[in-house]
């Protein structure tokens, strides 16, 4: 055989195919015809419809400013459902922004509630309103609570750590990646570190304490409304209710406003005596309290530094409410300008 030459293949009868090739047989030879299978076909890939891509609409950098601040005196059963509502404080971020009211300032805020009748939802409900008091000051406005309501006999003031809250910085959303110690923020919040699952294991009296909560702001320069008021409440306990009631020393006489009570079946004829005498020595207190804290004033003022003092003058209050948007109740007819005695009028309400 020459070389290169290609080599004939001889086909014996035990090779041939028993049977004729079929269409979906391998590749066969016939003769000198090879026939060869389809090809099978390919399998049509089916693809998904494509979803349309969610979008998340971004977070603003003090979105949950009026969150993160504690609502002081609020009670503790109804602060779930104070965030159930979308409250919009786009107002408060705002002022924080370049030119704002806020703008460049040191800022200490706080948070309240105001339980106020307003439209949602189509009907009429009690709900409690969030509220954000913002104070303008180069210094903690307050390291005290005041603890004050109706049943109280005396009001008391705290320090604010028996209650376990005090200032602290607030962070920006987009700065809480960062190392907090590098920061140098201006905004500081009232933060609450009581834990809510304890609460069960606290006495009924301290847990009460917390609803009738506010910072309590000492004004050197103001005198207090206390200071200047001539009425005295009264709670006189006698059995079987105690009588509950206001004295004028200026002008009530004491004689006639007993008498009157004994009309009214409030009080019975037989504790007239003792109830005049219980009244005196309420006004003996009230009167020593007043004068006492007019001296301290006064001593304060001349202790003062004059870079405290003017610090003092330039303290300013804001009220914020929430501005009004599709998730959240109206309440721009509710707005009060007042805010509490201890900060007496805000400079303004927003």
């Amino acid at each position: 055989m020459a070389k290169g030459a290609k080599r004939k293949t001889k086909h014996t009868e035990d090779s041939k195919p028993d049977s004729e090739p079929t269409a979906t047989g391998s590749s066969q030879e016939n003769g000198n015809q090879i026939i060869k299978a389809p090809p099978k076909p390919k399998r049509v890939k089916t693809t998904k419809p494509q979803s349309e891509p969610e979008y998340f609409e971004d977070k603003r950098n003090l979105e949950d400013l009026w969150v993160e601040t504690f609502p002081v005196g609020t009670e503790w059963d109804q602060l779930d459902s104070l965030y159930d509502i979308k409250w919009n404080f786009s107002n408060l971020e705002n002022a924080f922004e370049e030119g704002g009211l806020l703008s460049g300032k040191k800022v200490y805020l706080f948070g309240c509630t105001e339980p106020q009748l307003v439209m949602h939802k189509g009907e009429n409900k009690v709900i409690c309103i969030p509220v954000v008091v913002a104070v303008v000051s180069p210094f903690p406005p307050s390291d005290k609570i005041g603890i004050n309501s109706v049943q109280r006999e005396a009001e008391e003031i705290i320090p604010m750590k028996q209650m376990k809250m005090d200032w602290v910085p607030y962070i920006p959303l987009e700065d809480r990646d960062s190392q907090v110690e590098r920061l140098k923020t201006e905004i500081f919040i009232l933060r609450c570190t009581q834990r809510r699952s304890a609460l069960k294991h606290l006495k009924l009296d301290r847990l009460k304490k917390y609803e009738y909560c506010l910072p309590y702001f000492y004004q050197p320069f103001k005198e207090d409304e206390f200071e200047q008021s001539t009425e005295v409440p009264i709670i006189y306990p006698v059995e079987p209710k105690p009588v509950f009631c206001e004295f004028d020393w200026e002008l009530d006489e004491l004689e006639e406003f007993t008498d009157k009570l004994i009309e009214a079946e409030e009080l019975s004829a037989d504790q007239k005596d003792a109830f005049k005498e219980f009244v005196k020595e309420k006004v003996r207190e009230a009167k020593r309290a007043n004068r006492e804290a007019r001296e301290a004033r006064k001593k304060a003022i001349a202790e003062m530094s004059e870079e405290a003092k003017a610090a003092f003058d330039a303290m300013r209050f804001y009220k914020f409410y929430p501005v009004q948007s599709p998730d959240a109740p109206d309440v721009s007819s509710v707005k009060s300008p007042f805010i509490n005695r201890y900060y007496g009028k805000a400079h303004e309400v927003l």
